[in-house]
């Protein structure tokens, strides 16, 4: 795999990323030591991480995934530099309140805090692309379809991006991204960037997926315009576009006992437990069948060969799930798939936006 400039960052990257979110809940730490080193032996060089994970968050894991890394880095001398490891910082605590006591902020200072806290537990001097999670402000993610007008009152991106220079300046990190965002916010982080002469967003990391693709309703051409690349997180929607769920829904005799949306409750009370997710789910897994393929190949090989997308975070559970990703790589969509994709997203739209 040829590999991809972020932005106009020095960062260059495989389009295919290592996300960790399950390592210490789903994965336990030796296993998830065997899936980065077959990353690493299949080329896949680009790992993305974050203070809150593992995923479901909870307060016992809080931290543990990054402790995870830190630990196969100390392991493995000369591994760092054959990575680029990138991290987010948690926004406002969303309900959890083992985040920074639950404050509804994310401060200047507490962004310097977290990074501190991730270089220790990642067991490296320098977090190459450093993300902020979700926005400070109300905007329309996780689910959420509507914007809600409301006065904000957190810290600003001026000074959020103020604290982003200061870790640049230290050394600290390379580049820096964003999470979950919208075409203002990227906009905004790019013109006060310009004008104040603070670190430009090289990367944008949101969800895009068959049963997701709100980053074509605008976004998609202000990160064109801007120079600024997509991070596509949860390619497979949780799981529901492997097929997995297609017989009995998402709790049924036939899922397998891991499958995260039989594991975790919380998580069936997200965007990806809607029953329009799974039904808009069931017919593009059978398009693929129909087609000669199975559902995953045709949810990663739409992801792999999207303009958009700069780089496709897959999350695995085992090594063989990390191979069969990979090997996807390289697989090409007809005109006439491509087509029927379309008509079904204009019949179901983005269930699990």
């Amino acid at each position: 795999m040829k590999t991809i400039q972020l932005g106009s960052s020095d960062l260059f990257v495989t389009p295919i990323c290592l996300g960790t979110m399950t390592f210490g809940e789903q994965v336990d730490e030796a296993t998830a030591h065997r899936i980065l080193d077959r990353a690493l032996e299949r080329g896949v060089s680009f790992i993305d991480t974050a203070e809150m994970y593992s995923v479901p968050p909870r307060a016992e894991t809080f931290n543990v995934t990054e402790k995870i890394i830190g630990n196969w880095l100390a392991q493995r001398p000369g591994a760092r530099q054959k990575l680029v490891l990138a991290t987010k910082v948690a926004g406002p605590s969303r309900g959890m309140n083992w985040v920074r006591g639950g404050s509804p902020d994310l401060t200047g200072a507490d962004i310097l805090a977290a990074c501190d806290g991730s270089l220790q537990r990642l067991n490296t001097d320098v977090i190459d692309l450093y993300q902020i999670h979700w926005p400070v402000r109300s905007v329309p993610a996780f689910g959420n379809v509507y914007y809600q007008r409301r006065e904000e009152d957190g810290t600003s991106i001026h000074a959020q991006l103020q604290a982003l220079h200061t870790l640049v300046q230290a050394g600290k990190v390379r580049a820096v991204g964003i999470s979950n965002e919208t075409p203002y916010g990227v906009h905004e982080f790019v013109r006060l960037a310009e004008q104040y002469g603070l670190p430009r967003v090289a990367t944008v990391q949101n969800n895009y997926s068959l049963l997701s693709r709100t980053v074509e309703n605008g976004l998609d051409e202000t990160m064109h315009r801007l120079k600024v690349s997509l991070l596509a997180y949860s390619p497979l929607a949780f799981g529901l576009l492997t097929g997995k769920y297609d017989a009995q829904g998402l709790t049924g005799a036939d899922v397998p006992d891991r499958a995260r949306l039989k594991l975790f409750e919380s998580t069936r009370q997200q965007r990806w437990g809607r029953p329009l997710a799974l039904a808009a789910a069931r017919r593009y897994n059978e398009l693929a069948r129909a087609n000669g393929l199975t559902p995953t190949q045709l949810a990663l090989a739409f992801c792999y060969t999207k303009w958009q997308v700069a780089s496709t975070i897959i999350g695995v559970t085992s090594v063989a799930q990390l191979d069969e990703n990979i090997d996807i790589w390289g697989t090409t969509l007809s005109p006439e798939l491509l087509k029927a994709i379309d008509e079904i997203r204009w019949d179901m739209r983005d269930p699990a936006q």
